[in-house]
């Protein structure tokens, strides 16, 4: 298990101090991540990589020359935020354009999705890539649903080389996305990880079996089968990658064996030993093999077989020369004398982008009518209960989501929270009203809690908040269902789920159309939100019999079904936090 830490809830922040100091010669930290410590040369297309933290040396560990510019790093498992993406991007970017390239997870979609729309809209050219690698996780027709795991390291390494070649950038997105096309990846589990903090492993194998289809987040196989000789356990990571070899690929492969925490070299080269044997009785030649550690999950026992179907281009770039903290291969020729990231230059875009949140925030706050501030201050209230509410569930959180995920959503829930709560009540008392003060709150829980639930709920509270306005006197309890409802809508437009689809929408349709339906009966709003209340926690009880449809769980459909939704599950806490607020608030 994960043994050494000091705060769990700060290990990523630890952990980046740390390795910022070991490597400070070669990379410099900003908001949201770390950067080469030399600034993007102009002419040169910026690579950004990034995903949650817990799988070092991804992503943090292969920023340098020949690689990445620079490196998102969320919370552990979680995605970074927008915010977050948009500020590493920022940073790493020069005039010729940047590439963002992370793992295919509905959350890292989202945030990176959002950065890139950001950065464009203040004229950077920005592009994403994501990485679909794993063939465990969805069928050939259904590719785009795959997720990116070790597959990532592939991807990024040739986006790093075409960029440090001098490729322009529709140049170094059509070669990431050629790799992503030509990659294939297959993972099995001995044992599950275990979270900082945590006392029990996200999941368990039995003795003598393995999950069958791992993904790089703490999350089980989709199935499982006996445990076999290394010998075997090769046959069948080779069968399973090359059933899906491209059509038209030549002899010569790209491969990694990758070790996902736990798994010792020694057991990995014995593996290899016939992988490399099955590989030659293919006849496929193996240019510049990788056995070791390159994107793993905290302490996951277990391996994955990574192919990659070379042709020339790819095999030139695969092979490329790189110099990073944790890879290096061969020597790398600087382009250009880049001038170094000085220690002010860091301070000065800290202080950039915390003046910019600020400004935001103060922005945000207009002037208020007094029954709109007074709105304000319940809303306040509200978000106290709710942050209360989530620090006590979060264990129970993050068992319900590692049933079929990665365990992360009760932390999560915590962080953006509180975020909300801190920012909220900065608002009130800046004298913000209904409006302002949940902007601010929204805005700050998805750029604090990242992940799929952090911009979403961010993306709530905003557009909650911009329904209710701050110019009312009173705010009447139409306003309040029209408010949820837009809330609710903005949720769908982003995310993209539907109602049966096994995610919080399965539990925030039925409580918006009940609180509409008893307000509009004439129901007082305290007590129309605590009955509507009751629904929402029997809808998100009803998710335990359905079959994810999207996101992580996705893979994992059959194991999740008796277990609700953990998504379904926080809100339904959330609305009676609120509803205590309501039937005191005068």
């Amino acid at each position: 298990m994960t043994r050494l830490y000091d705060d769990p809830s700060a290990f990523t922040e630890d952990m980046l101090a740390g390795f910022l100091d070991v490597h400070r010669g070669s990379v410099a930290g900003v908001p949201g991540g770390v950067v080469r410590a030399t600034e993007t040369p102009p002419g040169k297309v910026a690579v950004v990589v990034g995903g949650g933290s817990g799988h070092y040396p991804a992503f943090c560990g292969v920023v340098g020359p020949g690689f990445a510019d620079g490196a998102v790093v969320g919370n552990i498992f979680t995605s970074p935020s927008a915010q977050d993406a948009y500020s590493v991007g920022k940073a790493a970017a020069s005039d010729a354009g940047l590439i963002f390239s992370t793992g295919n997870y509905a959350g890292d979609v989202m945030n990176f999705t959002l950065a890139q729309q950001r950065l464009c809209q203040e004229g950077i050219d920005t592009r994403v890539v994501f990485v679909t690698d794993d063939i465990a996780s969805a069928p050939p027709s259904d590719v785009h649903a795959r997720r990116g795991i070790a597959g990532d390291f592939v991807v990024f390494k040739v986006a790093g080389a075409a960029a440090e070649a001098g490729y322009d950038l529709d140049a170094v997105e059509r070669v990431a996305r050629h790799a992503n096309d030509r990659t294939r990846t297959l993972g099995v589990a001995f044992g599950g990880c275990t979270m900082p903090g945590g006392a029990e492993p996200l999941f368990t194998v039995p003795p003598g079996r393995m999950g069958v289809g791992l993904g790089i987040h703490g999350e089980p196989g989709v199935g499982e089968d006996e445990l076999p000789r290394a010998a075997d356990l090769a046959r069948r990571l080779v069968s399973g990658v090359l059933a899906e070899k491209p059509a038209g690929s030549g002899a010569r492969v790209a491969a990694i064996l990758n070790g996902l925490g736990t798994t010792k070299y020694e057991e990995l080269f014995v593996v290899w030993r016939t992988v490399a044997a099955l590989l030659a009785e293919e006849g496929l030649e193996v240019v510049a093999p990788e056995v070791g550690e390159l994107v793993t999950s905290l302490d996951m026992a277990g391996c994955s077989l990574t192919l990659v179907f070379l042709d020339e281009e790819l095999e030139r770039l695969w092979c490329a020369p790189a110099d990073t903290p944790a890879y290096r291969r061969g020597r790398v020729e600087p382009r250009t004398a880049a001038p170094t990231r000085t220690a002010s230059a860091q301070s000065s875009a800290q202080s950039s982008a915390q003046s910019s949140a600020q400004g935001e925030a103060v922005a945000a706050v207009s002037p208020s009518r007094p029954g709109s501030r007074a709105c304000g201050r319940v809303v306040v209230e509200g978000l106290e209960a709710v942050a209360t509410a989530m620090a006590e569930a979060e264990v129970e959180l993050g068992r319900i989501d590692a049933v079929a995920g990665d365990g992360d959503h009760g932390r999560g829930m915590v962080k953006g929270s509180a975020a909300a709560l801190a920012a909220a009540r900065d608002a009130a008392g800046a004298g913000a009203g209904a409006r302002s003060v949940l902007v601010a709150a929204g805005e700050a829980w998805a750029a604090k809690a990242g992940g799929t639930s952090g911009v979403l709920w961010g993306a709530a509270l905003c557009a909650i908040g911009e329904r209710l306005g701050d110019d009312r006197d009173e705010i009447a309890g139409a306003d309040v269902t029209d408010a949820v409802r837009a809330g609710l809508d903005a949720l769908q437009r982003l995310g993209g789920a539907r109602p049966g689809d096994k995610t919080m929408i399965d539990a925030f349709a039925p409580f918006a159309d009940a609180l509409a339906e008893r307000v509009r009966g004439g129901t007082e709003l305290a007590a129309a939100w605590r009955e509507a209340a009751e629904v929402c926690e029997a809808a998100a009880r009803a998710t335990a019999e359905l079959r994810p449809r999207v996101g992580r769980a996705r893979p994992l459909a059959e194991r999740s079904v008796g277990t609700p939704d953990a998504g379904a599950t926080s809100l339904a806490l959330c609305a009676h936090a609120v509803a205590g607020v309501l039937s005191h608030a005068r």
